[in-house]
């Protein structure tokens, strides 16, 4: 059925470790059919058994964790103990599905509210939504997989699950473990190919929902396809976070959100981790020394070494378009105080001071280990600057003022506000998603298992007559 195969690099070293079939457009079809088998298996699987085949699967990837963490290190490039923390989040994901899977509730509803309608009987039921497209980005493969896959199964639905083309390896290695843990032929399957491959199933009409996480020109894309045809579409995509440091903060912990949620998680590639930071006169420059030396002391290395805080960006032409943004970010006047340097897919953690709040290179979101320092002289200011981006996934903001906190949380136009913390956090039990162009949707736990169900609404004439 594919033609071809796509090979995956070790992208600190260029080593290919493995390869993958790669679809063409005209795979889909089959794939989609296939896929349709296993959604009428799914629909007709009870709550308790797809609960249970959940449960068998998270079981299957825990006794492999030590092998999916060094295989998603591998191939993505993020540090072996981050990873680690990846899987361990997918799977507490997975189980958290599981309960869901159970807990898919209908209404009654009072019919004697309406007159003339008082003998009638009324509930709705959730149905499975139908075949189910994930579309998987690069930088949290395991865990992001975890919340598309495991909802839409929770809820009856087969998936097609797409893996970035250049870590795909751990997901094809989860995808061995569906036959063990008992689910029906055809309810999970992979398939990778190019953005025609996409395309072809955005525009496909036996899918009924695409959930993607990634970049937002390619959810707009998939959005207008699917709308084309009224499927449903979930997409989590592009941010550009801020982080405002008022005078009285907690320098401390100011400074551990800013590295170890910036600078050494993820090597710097997260959509929620913090892009702009604003800080008032009182601390701005206690804060860029303390950043600096704390910058200095971050280990840059090999990803699958355990000591390694920082490692490869997934690609060689990732690491130039974020040193191309450090190099603009300088000429619009910013001070490079550490780092910036590129070695192959390496970019030293850097940071930014004296940078121009206005610059066009603080607009879009820099997917790597960098930390632009802007100076403000208030809150208002600070939160006129937050605001001032088409993106709005989280910010957050640090003071011991609970008012100007909370005065900052409403106001600041974002998905979530974290006070006194990192906004590089995702708790699954969290609606997680922002508004403008990171796309609109919230995903989490209790809320995505029913967006991939519909509500059915049955009326018995005269029950209680």
């Amino acid at each position: 059925m594919t033609t071809g195969t796509i090979q995956v690099e070790n992208p600190a070293t260029g080593e290919v470790i493995g390869q993958v079939p790669e679809a063409t457009v005209d795979d889909v079809a089959t794939y989609v059919a296939q896929g349709m088998k296993g959604q009428a298996a799914m629909s007709a699987t009870p709550a308790h058994e797809r609960q249970a085949m959940l449960l068998r699967l998270a079981d299957l990837m825990e006794a492999d964790l030590e092998e999916l963490a060094y295989l998603d290190a591998a191939e993505n490039g993020k540090p072996v103990q981050q990873t680690r923390w990846e899987c361990e989040a997918a799977i507490r994901i997975i189980r958290g599905y599981a309960g869901e899977a159970t807990r898919i509730l209908g209404r009654q509803f009072p019919m004697d509210a309406v007159p003339g309608l008082e003998t009638h009987f009324a509930v709705t039921i959730r149905q499975p939504l139908g075949l189910v497209a994930a579309l998987i980005p690069f930088n949290y493969p395991v865990e992001l997989y975890s919340h598309k896959a495991a909802a839409a199964l929770a809820a009856g639905n087969a998936v097609i699950t797409k893996p970035p083309t250049r870590c795909p390896l751990a997901l094809f290695k989860i995808h061995e473990y569906y036959a063990k843990a008992g689910f029906p032929e055809f309810a999970h399957q992979v398939i990778i190919g190019n953005r025609d491959v996409v395309a072809a199933l955005a525009d496909h009409p036996d899918i009924a929902a695409v959930t993607l996480t990634g970049g937002t020109p390619a959810g707009r894309n998939v959005a207008e396809r699917c709308a084309r045809r009224f499927a449903k579409v979930f997409l989590e995509l592009g941010g550009n976070d801020p982080m405002i440091i008022l005078d009285d903060a907690d320098l401390d912990k100011a400074v551990d959100a800013i590295v170890y949620g910036r600078l050494a998680r993820g090597n710097g590639q997260i959509c929620c981790a913090v892009k702009r930071i604003y800080a008032t006169p009182g601390v701005y420059d206690e804060l860029a020394a303390r950043i600096i030396a704390k910058t200095k002391t971050l280990v840059v290395g090999d990803q699958l070494n355990e000591a390694t805080e920082v490692g490869p960006l997934i690609g060689e032409r990732d690491a130039i378009e974020v040193e191309a943004a450090i190099a603009q970010l300088v000429a619009e006047g910013a001070t490079l105080e550490i780092g910036g340097e590129r070695t192959g897919t390496f970019i030293a953690p850097a940071v930014l001071t004296n940078v121009p709040a206005h610059a066009p290179a603080m607009a879009e979101e820099i997917f790597g280990p960098v930390v632009p320092l802007v100076r403000v002289e208030s809150l208002e200011e600070a939160i006129a600057l937050a605001n001032d981006t088409p993106y709005g996934l989280q910010a957050s903001i640090f003071t011991h003022d609970i008012n100007r906190a909370l005065k900052a949380a409403v106001q600041i136009n974002v998905g979530s506000v974290m006070i006194n913390g990192t906004t590089a956090m995702r708790a699954e039990n969290l609606p997680f998603g922002g508004v403008g162009e990171t796309g609109g949707y919230r995903e989490g736990l209790h809320d995505t298992v029913l967006d991939f169900t519909r509500q059915k609404t049955i009326v018995a004439f005269g029950a209680l007559a």
